[in-house]
């Protein structure tokens, strides 16, 4: 497997640069297109989670939400060292947060069995964060509210212990 990395030019284009391509090739444009809908298409349909209902769903707080943009995401997501963190690319981490919550911190989606998935990796009360009911797992140690601010690095945090505990984003 090529080492991918995802640099952005526009905001409707990626860049798919290989480590081996030449600098020829990346000076020539070689490689572009508009791939961020057939790469996060493929890959939610490679998720077990049901993504594009979770999208549907999706329920929005009172609080100011904040809607990143693909490029800052994959700025702030590669900062905090997710690209092949558990073995997932960059492209994997932003292709979930953009089918789990379109990017939006504050999304929230109430369950069948009334437990609550938050923010942007839509994190669940259940098992991973405290909402305040005595049933609850907080596998985290954080408050669920922490995961729907600006702040990305709770849920940042989070998301990776969910990745290393259950071996993957199918969770």
């Amino acid at each position: 497997m090529q080492d991918a990395h995802l640099s952005c030019q526009s905001p409707t284009k990626w860049n798919s640069v290989s480590s081996t391509d030449s600098p020829e090739k990346l000076a020539s444009g070689a490689g572009t297109g508009n791939l961020p809908f057939q790469f996060c298409l493929q890959q939610a349909l490679r998720m077990k989670a049901a993504g594009i209902l979770t999208l549907i769903g999706c329920l929005v707080t009172g609080a100011e939400s904040k809607i990143y943009t693909r490029c800052k995401l994959a700025k702030i997501f590669s900062r905090a060292g997710l690209d092949n963190y558990g073995g997932f690319s960059l492209g994997n981490w932003i292709c979930m947060a953009y089918y789990e919550s379109g990017y939006n911190t504050t999304a929230q989606r109430v369950l069948d069995d009334g437990s609550i998935d938050y923010g942007i990796f839509q994190i669940n009360s259940f098992t991973w964060c405290r909402h305040g009911k005595l049933r609850e797992n907080n596998h985290c140690h954080v408050a669920c509210s922490a995961l729907i601010t600006d702040d990305l690095t709770d849920a940042i945090i989070c998301a990776r212990k969910i990745v290393k505990e259950t071996q993957g984003m199918n969770y």
